[in-house]
């Protein structure tokens, strides 16, 4: 019979093993406050939280089949899961608005999107193009923003 700690800590592996998971989640968390920041500052109802949120739980549905030693193709289904999982999550961010013949959120849809696919990569280990892909999103949001709003499209005010 196992003593209650030791369940408790089973999985926990030694010290360098929890840092290196607590490292990808904290990375995850960051990557994503990166991105809902932007979304917070355009006064989006999906923001920071929100962002970080999605990036951690991404992150962490991918740590625990690699934690749990399944193998790619176990791996490939819960990504897929969380793809499709984070597909509703951001249609919910989509409103029409009828009156005015109008769609709006697809960009904040398109936003957790990003930001779940960056959580999952680093989930698996893949830090630096997570890195990459939430700087090329930032600039999208923020710098592309900001020009289509110069050029009289519906960019930030």
């Amino acid at each position: 019979m196992s003593l209650p700690h030791e369940e408790l800590f089973d999985r926990l592996g030694d010290f360098g093993h929890a840092g290196r998971v607590f490292v990808r989640l904290l990375i995850a968390s960051v990557l994503g406050a990166v991105v809902g920041l932007e979304r917070l500052r355009e006064h989006k109802a999906a923001g920071l939280r929100t962002h970080m949120l999605v990036a951690l739980g991404a992150a962490l549905f991918t740590l625990i089949p690699l934690e749990h030693g399944m193998n790619n193709a176990d791996l490939s289904r819960v990504i897929q899961g969380v793809a499709t999982g984070i597909g509703f999550l951001g249609a919910g961010t989509i409103l029409k608005l009828s009156e005015e013949h109008k769609i709006v959120g697809l960009t904040t849809a398109a936003s957790i999107w990003l930001t779940a696919a960056a959580g999952m990569a680093i989930g698996a280990g893949w830090i630096w193009p997570a890195v990459l892909g939430v700087l090329l999103a930032w600039g999208i949001l923020y710098l592309l923003g900001r020009l289509e709003h110069r050029l009289g499209g519906p960019g930030p005010m």
